[in-house]
């Protein structure tokens, strides 16, 4: 009997996630991935990579809850292995303040991460113009290093990468089942035009004195100290698809980032970088059935995750293979998974 055949779309952090969740879980399919561009050239190797989350309005939060547990914990036994400098994951300690008190003081995440609690008010006198704030622990994965690593992992694992453009879903009938993590791409291949653009800028600098993170609980500045530099940030332009850096956008980084961390002053800028973040109202992790060339594909999505990917994808991704499990069974019901 041949072996059955699986294709993922998209190679960025939610689509390698879920191609080696595949991959390891079930060793009797064939995952391959394509894409057009790997890493150093997807949109997750500029992410900043720190895992904390907004709630997205019309998925239940223990559904949320879940994925952030799964990536959290997955994360972080590869941050206390051997590989944690290869594949880019590290802890992080920091705060996130705001400058009016939030209506939840408790996101829903704040269990999972480590020692959460409330800013006294003598932290907070740091901060003059931010009247609450939060500390704890978490984790930032570098995707620049956790994609190579991933796509060696998913490689070892038997996966099959190949680097090209799909321009429709329908070139990939040959498959037995197709995966779609196109991101933006999605508006195209599954003809999804809920799908838009949040155009983020972002300065890498060098300021090793830095070690915890600041994030303004507004989203669009933040301080995340990393392994090779300091990520600063940032922008969140709706619908805006400009792909060039924007020197008034990196002058207004550097000003609001330099008012909560003054030493920033010194701080050398490495690099800047501009990437779209596949948003939509809610992520789409769900499984769809289509006819295609006379015949029925089963198609399982998961994009538009916008900001968060990194911070839900292992999550998504046992959700996906959850969702290609119940897929396979349909196809081929005696078939060994």
């Amino acid at each position: 009997m041949s072996r059955v055949k699986v294709v993922v779309v998209g190679a960025g952090v939610i689509g390698f996630t879920s191609a080696l969740c595949i991959a390891e879980s079930l060793p009797n399919v064939v995952v391959t991935i394509i894409a057009e561009n790997f890493s150093p050239d997807t949109t997750s190797d500029g992410a900043a990579g720190i895992l904390f989350a907004a709630q997205y309005p019309e998925i239940p939060v223990e559904r949320q809850r879940r994925w952030f547990k799964h990536s959290f914990h997955h994360l972080l036994e590869v941050a206390h292995s051997a590989d944690a400098p290869h594949a880019g994951v590290m802890l992080s300690s920091g705060c996130q303040i705001f400058k009016q008190v939030p209506s939840v003081k408790r996101p829903f995440w704040s269990d999972l991460v480590i020692g959460f609690r409330e800013m006294s008010v003598s932290e907070l006198q740091r901060f003059p113009e931010h009247s609450f704030g939060q500390v704890f622990t978490t984790l930032k994965c570098e995707c620049s290093r956790y994609l190579p690593w991933i796509q060696h992992r998913f490689v070892k694992a038997g996966g099959v990468v190949e680097q090209r453009r799909v321009s429709s879903l329908e070139e990939l009938c040959g498959f037995d089942l197709i995966v779609n993590c196109s991101g933006l791409g999605s508006r195209t291949l599954a003809q999804d035009s809920t799908v838009y653009p949040v155009r983020g800028q972002v300065l890498k600098v060098s300021a090793p004195w830095i070690q915890h993170f600041i994030r303004d609980g507004d989203g669009k500045t933040y301080i995340y100290p990393g392994i090779e530099g300091v990520t600063l940030g940032g922008t969140r332009q709706e619908q805006d698809w400009r792909l060039e850096v924007d020197e008034q956008d990196t002058t207004g980084i550097l000003e609001r980032c330099k008012k909560l961390e003054p030493s920033l002053e010194n701080a050398k800028v490495q690099s800047k970088w501009v990437g779209l973040r596949p948003s939509r109202k809610c992520p789409r992790v769900e499984r769809e059935v289509v006819q295609m060339k006379g015949k029925k594909m089963s198609v399982v999505h998961n994009y538009g995750h916008g900001g968060w990917g990194v911070t839900v994808a292992w999550g998504c991704a046992v959700d996906t293979l959850g969702l290609v499990k119940q897929s396979l069974q349909e196809i081929s019901p005696m078939a060994k998974l």
